[in-house]
This record gives structure tokens, C-alpha cells and sequence, in this order.
């Protein structure tokens, strides 16, 4: 038997692993570039906070729309992948989803440009909404019932009903600030008083 062509076996799934971080890597310095510069900042500035060459990003991503929209993708898997991991850790289901609904108020109030980015005629943007929503919802839904089915919350509120009412709260969140540049809005703290309001009464 041929121990070369095990051992590349071997080496294929590990090197499909270190492909996957790198890749994962990239993302998260990109999105942490679009938060500060947003979705329009140089390719170099993402290359540099990655730690790789700008044709490393053009390899994975030849166009600015593809690199936003898997930016985007990765933080909604993100987002979607900590709510089972919060219900499990947490205190409380009513822990978890606040914790849960925190990370999801970080992820809409530090995507700078893209909600121009998802109104535009690039065909890549269309099915971003879907996505958001088919990943996101049943994961809110997860957590709702559990705290409904602990007794800790009213059993009444839709898991979309609830994100739509948070998005709603965080619309402008970044931009509203006094002649000073010092926020007057803070968005969390409006949506923590939104998610102490689900509680059931005493």
C-alpha cells in the first residue's frame, strides 16, 4: 500500500480545515474594518488588519460586493451559531435571550454601509434578506420559547415580531450624535428596557 497516498489523505481534511480559519479570519477582519470605515474602505486596509497579501483577498473575493456579502453571511451564521450555545450556558432562557438579542443589536449597529449595499441592483444582495431571515428567526424563536416555557416571559411575542421591533430601535443608532460627536441615542439600552418588558407580571 502506497503511505504517500495516506498520508495526503490525511493532509487533504486538515489542509480543507486551515482553508476554512484563514478564510474565517479574513471575515472577521474585514467586517472589523467595515465597522470603522465602512463597507467601502480599502482592500489594503482589510489585508493589512488580516495579515495577508491584497491578492489574497482577490482570490477569494474578485469583486467588493462578493467580499460584502460573505462579510455579512459570516456575521449572520455568527449570530445564529451563539443562540443554541447561550440557552446552554446561560443563567436563564431570559439570560440567554438577552444575551442572545445584545449580540444581534452589535450586529445592526455596526454594519456601516451595508444596508445602502443591500439596496442596491447588485443581483449578489437579493437573497441577503432571506438569508438573514430564515438563519436568524427560528434561532430567536428557540430562545423565546424557552424562557415562555420557563414561566419568565409573556408567550405572545413572535420571534420576527420581536427582531423587526429591535431593528426598528436600532435605525440610525450611529449616526445620531450631538455637535460634539457624542451619541444621544443609545440603542442598547432601549432594547434592554424592549426585552425586561417581555417579562411575565408577578
Amino acid at each position: 500500500m502506497n503511505g504517500s497516498g495516506e498520508d495526503e489523505g490525511r493532509a487533504a481534511p486538515s489542509r480543507r480545515r486551515d482553508a476554512r480559519r484563514n478564510k474565517a479570519a479574513l471575515l472577521d477582519a474585514a467586517a472589523s474594518v467595515f465597522v470603522t470605515s465602512g463597507v467601502e474602505a480599502p482592500v489594503r486596509d482589510i489585508a493589512a488588519r488580516a495579515g495577508v497579501g491584497v491578492g489574497t483577498i482577490y482570490r477569494h473575493f474578485p469583486n467588493r460586493a462578493d467580499l460584502v456579502i460573505a462579510v455579512y453571511r459570516h456575521q449572520v451564521d455568527a449570530c445564529a451559531e451563539a443562540g443554541p450555545a447561550l440557552l446552554a450556558s446561560g443563567a436563564t432562557p431570559h439570560a440567554a435571550l438577552r444575551q442572545w438579542i445584545d449580540l444581534f443589536v452589535g450586529f445592526l449597529v455596526t454594519k456601516h454601509g451595508l444596508a445602502a449595499a443591500l439596496h442596491s441592483d447588485d443581483a449578489g444582495f437579493e437573497a441577503l434578506h432571506a438569508y438573514f431571515i430564515d438563519r436568524l428567526v427560528p434561532v430567536c424563536a428557540e430562545l423565546l420559547s424557552a424562557a415562555a416555557e420557563a414561566g419568565e416571559i409573556r408567550s405572545d411575542i413572535e420571534a420576527y415580531e420581536l427582531m423587526r421591533g429591535v431593528g426598528n430601535l436600532c435605525i440610525g443608532a450611529d449616526s445620531d450624535r450631538d455637535p460634539g460627536s457624542e451619541p444621544r441615542y443609545d440603542a442598547r439600552r432601549l432594547v434592554g428596557l424592549l426585552v425586561t418588558g417581555l417579562r411575565r407580571p408577578n
